[in-house]
């Protein structure tokens, strides 16, 4: 049985790629690629793993 957090990691797996996909192909036929463009496709991919690393750490409850 796949737990909710499976499903919502899957989803954020999948939302990586797909923003991998969408920029690649933008700029597939480019042969350079300014800084900007490369931060920010980076920074948006870094954004999707922290989401998918904070439902991988699960809360502690403090008493």
């Amino acid at each position: 049985m796949v737990g909710e957090a499976d499903m919502k990691n899957s989803e954020y797996v999948e939302e990586a790629l797909s923003l991998i996909d969408t920029h690649l192909s933008s700029v597939q036929s480019r042969e350079i690629l300014s800084g900007p463009e490369v931060s920010d496709l980076l920074l948006d991919i870094r954004l999707l793993l922290m989401q998918f690393e904070s439902i991988e750490e699960p809360a502690t409850a403090t008493s």
